[in-house]
């Protein structure tokens, strides 16, 4: 205890003279990151900068005392920055500074073992020693302890307001050449503006995480909103980068126990802390987080182990064949590769783990799709096509693995904003991506009425996602027809069809959700979905009355399932204001004719060469069910 007493002696309010005994033109520089920057040190180093020449500052993310506008220390220092945020990057998109393209899995590696990389000078802020002289590096453990570890001297903040975490997190006050002790507010980070978009992506993205998943999230107010959304989950874990107020929110709603963990288990896991006073405080001493080096949270290998996986990441761009975009827009940096690639393609190869991508349909000002046919010039591609598997905006979610680049450009364009999926469908035709005659369904309402999804059991126990129909259901409908019997084909089409191309099946797929509306019974989850029925109306806009007709695989019927989708699309056409229903029905089709007269309306019928022209008023209730009349 005494010897970082006597250092702290030493160093007492001669901060500036110890700064400048220790700095020298051209050495590099290690500074704390996000918001463990050591704000007092940082502040005392620019006075001492403009002595100097050439030095060089290397820093993962700034969020503290470092200006952001470099122009009167140009010629002093230099900024080095693994991630641009918002106080960095006009810097480097001015030239001021510069940005390094690099997995943060494997910039450890790069400080230890690269001689070009060795730092003359770090200066970090730590929490209090403990009894045993032993410091802990608080939120910001990350790659700040593996500079601690590899730099020739080392300056050490001690603040007080620096919370005392536990995992990796403690270097012994020996390590420190110079220590000063001063406390200070960290810097908070919390995103508190509500966003109907955020909040409707994350509406998309919650259905996809089962309970006793373990997430990491990326950074931003997407993410965020999505752990929000989780609240209802059970037994959840936390793997991520970065521990903020959205996991916080998320652990006291009780959706997170670590219990089904397959690592680490019942821990929460992270390698730097940004949010709030109360998660800095809710971090302190906790048993239940543990914060480890960067080379531990982003280890693939160490991520592969957890069971149920899941990494939420966004991008900035994805062109329709799956590559994407995530550091910047078009030349100009915005951000940085970070831990998306280590957890994504991670997540992907994990047992039942899931990659996900969330972005906006367009810019902040509504005037660019985010989804492209190509990406912008000199935009980076940080995650290539092949290795994509679900992305998400707030039109839905498109599921792209094992996917063709046809069947991705339309996934994609489904979710794209409307009013820019004309200009990326003819795109997309311009570059053979997609049918000559593929049509974009008219947009009457402006998102997926995604209000008319549902779950139903169906005997014995098996439970059914209800849902409208999109145009990516193209080539799932079209096994779903060559599937069915001969007889079923005929009582469906009242002809015996034998084939079922794209020309027909995508007019079936591609709705207006207005004057046509089709909703499908699908078993398992998107991407491995497989339809188990059909139901489906074409409004005659001059009776007000929809024709309808529905369909159910051969291993699915006798279930029910015909007579809920007839049901459930008569409800949706009586809230569009439709007057009533009309069919036409086999003579045969005993079973159709039945579920028309369990409906609850009176049924007219008239017959004619074998076949029922059956109709109902919505206006006119029947006084009971009468199922004998066909049998």
């Amino acid at each position: 205890m005494s010897e970082w007493k006597d250092k702290v002696l030493q160093s007492k309010g001669s901060e500036l003279d110890i700064l400048r005994q220790i700095v020298r033109d051209g050495l590099r520089l290690y500074i704390g990151s996000g918001c463990g920057e050591p704000q007092h040190l940082v502040r005392c180093l620019l006075k001492v900068l403009p002595e100097h020449r050439d030095i060089e500052i290397v820093q993962n993310l700034s969020m503290g005392s470092l200006p952001q506008d470099w122009k009167a220390l140009e010629g002093n220092a230099r900024l080095k920055t693994f991630f641009v945020g918002p106080r960095s990057r006009d810097a480097v998109n001015e030239g001021m500074a510069d940005y390094i393209p690099i997995y943060f899995s494997s910039i450890p590696r790069l400080f230890k073992e690269d001689p070009l990389w060795k730092f003359d000078i770090a200066l970090v802020q730590v929490s209090p020693p403990d009894e045993h002289g032993f410091c802990s590096m608080g939120i910001s453990v990350g790659m700040d302890k593996s500079a601690v570890e590899s730099a020739s001297i080392v300056f050490a903040q001690i603040n007080r307001e620096m919370p005392r975490t536990l995992g990796d997190s403690f270097v012994h006050s020996s390590r420190f050449h110079y220590i000063v002790e001063y406390d200070e507010p960290l810097p908070e980070i919390v995103f508190r503006e509500r966003s109907a978009v955020a909040e409707r992506i994350a509406r998309y993205i919650s259905p996809l995480i089962e309970d006793g998943s373990t997430i990491q999230t990326g950074a931003g107010r997407i993410p965020n909103w999505v752990l929000i959304y989780l609240e209802g989950k059970k037994d959840l874990g936390i793997h991520t980068e970065v521990l903020t107020d959205a996991h916080l929110h998320l652990i006291n709603s009780g959706a997170v126990t670590g219990l089904k963990k397959t690592l680490n288990h019942g821990k929460i896991v992270a390698t730097y802390c940004m949010g709030s006073r109360q998660l800095y405080d809710f971090v302190n001493n906790n048993p239940e987080v543990e914060i480890y080096p960067t080379e531990y949270v982003h280890n693939r290998t160490l991520i592969r182990q957890h069971h149920r996986m899941v990494a939420i990441n966004s991008a900035l761009e994805i062109d329709l064949s799956g590559q994407i975009c995530a550091e910047s827009m078009g030349h100009k940096v915005y951000s940085g590769i970070g831990g998306y690639v280590d957890f994504m393609q991670a997540a992907s190869s994990t047992k039942e783990g899931k990659a996900i991508i969330v972005l906006p349909s367009t810019t902040s000002d509504g005037r660019k799709s985010r989804i492209v046919s190509h990406l912008t010039n000199g935009a980076g591609v940080v995650s290539p096509r092949s290795t994509v598997s679900y992305v998400a905006t707030e039109f839905g979610v498109a599921y792209l693995h094992g996917k063709t680049i046809r069947e991705r450009a339309l996934a994609l364009i489904n979710i794209a904003h409307p009013r820019f999926r004309e200009q990326l469908m003819t795109e997309a035709k311009k570059i053979h991506y997609v049918y000559e005659d593929q049509i974009v369904p008219p947009i009457y309402e402006p998102l997926y009425p995604g209000q008319w999804e549902t779950r139903q059991v169906f005997p014995p126990n098996e439970n059914l996602y209800i849902r409208p129909v999109k145009p990516t259901d193209e080539r799932s409908l079209q096994e779903f027809f060559y599937a069915l019997p001969f007889e079923d084909i005929y009582f469906r089409f009242l002809s015996a069809m034998k084939a079922f191309p794209h020309r027909n099946i995508q007019a079936m797929c591609n709705l207006d959700y207005e004057h046509e509306m089709a909703v499908i019974a699908v078993t398992g989850g998107i991407g491995a979905e497989k339809i188990a029925g059909i139901s489906r109306y074409i409004l005659d806009q001059k009776t007000n009355f929809a024709e309808i007709d529905v369909a159910v695989a051969s291993e699915w019927q006798h279930k029910g399932i015909g007579t809920f989708l007839v049901h459930y699309i008569s409800e949706i056409a009586k809230t569009k204001g439709i007057s009533g229903l009309v069919a036409y029905v086999l003579a045969a089709n005993r079973a159709m004719l039945a579920v028309f007269h369990c409906l609850g309306y009176a049924v007219h019928s008239k017959l004619e060469e074998g076949i029922y022209e059956v109709s109902l008023r919505f206006d006119q209730p029947a006084l009971a069910c009468r199922t004998e009349e066909y049998k």
